[in-house]
């Protein structure tokens, strides 16, 4: 995939799937701007120093006027049981995964329409379809940024851009680590996966610049199951 002449904003790029991300696009020829916390290491691009937990939307104010793929990685492993999750838990990872979403693409629309052809790609995860103990709060969160993303598909069709939504399952990367932390807990969450694996931030990287490039130039409205099976199969 060539994106030599693509305006890339990845959200959240400092480490994990956003930081493969980056590096692929880089590699492909991508212009890239990022914005997180956390200046990413080892990426040639333009930085914004962003919090998605407390989204100044002025920020962007200085990127081109196209903008031709938008990326929201930002998300959260808060697993407790439901009685021990407050009101501000279940708040906190609605902010992060979706309030923030919303505050980037409704910064960014006038830059995705000039692009004739704009893609925007969010994350949900395995739980908001399958049920799983304990995810109470970021199968909710998730499952309303499914909900943004193919009611956007919609809205913004006519506007040529589209927004499609990638749902992991458990990934290895920095956010995941305590569930990975042993070879007894790596093995576990293997064999929980009928090919045998957990995924790698390679595999959503190589799904989300799919998503962004112009070979999915007639997908909008989809939420992609890259899981190793595990939502459907036993």
């Amino acid at each position: 995939m060539n994106f030599s002449d693509k305006n890339i904003l990845i959200i959240g790029a400092s480490s994990g799937i956003g930081h493969a991300l980056a590096t692929q696009l880089e590699a492909a020829g991508a212009t890239l701007f990022v914005a997180s916390r956390r200046q990413p290491a080892n990426i040639n691009a333009t930085f914004i120093e962003w919090d998605a937990t407390q989204p100044i939307t002025n920020q962007f104010d200085a990127l081109p006027d196209v903008i031709h793929g938008l990326v929201y990685c930002p998300g959260s492993i808060n697993l407790r049981p439901f009685n021990r999750l407050s009101a501000d838990d279940f708040k906190q990872d609605f902010q992060l995964n979706v309030l923030g979403a919303v505050a980037v693409i409704q910064s960014n629309l006038t830059r995705l329409k000039k692009a004739n052809g704009g893609s925007v790609v969010m994350f949900s995860t395995v739980a908001a379809r399958t049920g799983m103990g304990f995810h109470a709060t970021v199968a909710t969160a998730k499952s309303a940024v499914e909900g943004l993303t193919v009611s956007l598909a919609a809205e913004y069709a006519n506007a040529k851009i589209r927004f499609n939504a990638i749902a992991p399952s458990l990934t290895d990367t920095p956010l995941a680590g305590a569930l990975l932390a042993t070879d007894d807990k790596r093995d576990a969450s293997n064999k929980r996966h009928p090919l045998g694996r957990v995924g790698t931030s390679q595999d959503l990287a190589n799904t989300a610049a799919f998503l962004l490039s112009d070979d999915s130039s007639w997908m909008t409205g989809q939420v992609l199951r890259v899981d190793g099976g595990m939502g459907n199969l036993k």
